[in-house]
């Protein structure tokens, strides 16, 4: 099996091979490692930190939210366990490598989810 080191938000170095299911090459139809999916607890998009951004384009940026990225490098990030996943490798290869992982019970991500979720319903 092959490794690949990838570094998380937090500094620590992860080794890691996970790579979750997808259909054809749409970020819609992941599967994440942990059995999350978009209509089972959702997934969410992210920046290349792993912090859910803000797609709201006629509203003012929550400060827990990050900012839409210009150039739309974007990531989806299971709220359930962590790991991220880039769009950009999904769309282009049809394959969902994990990418990194985040702490979801750290106050700064933790609390951008339920911000994103607030804002959803």
């Amino acid at each position: 099996m092959e490794y690949q080191q990838l570094s998380s938000t937090t500094g620590e170095v992860i080794v890691d091979a996970e790579t979750a299911t997808v259909i054809g090459h749409d970020v819609t139809t992941i599967t994440c490692v942990c059995g999350n999916t978009v209509s089972k607890d959702g997934l969410i998009q992210a920046n290349s930190q792993g912090v859910p951004v803000h797609n709201a384009h006629d509203t003012p940026v929550p400060p827990e939210l990050a900012a839409w990225p210009d150039d739309e490098d974007l990531y989806t990030l299971c709220p359930a366990c962590g790991r991220v996943y880039s769009d950009s490798v999904v769309e282009e290869t049809g394959t969902a490598p994990v990418a990194f992982r985040v702490d979801v019970a750290s106050e700064r991500i933790a609390e951008a989810i339920r911000v994103h979720w607030s804002l959803s319903t």
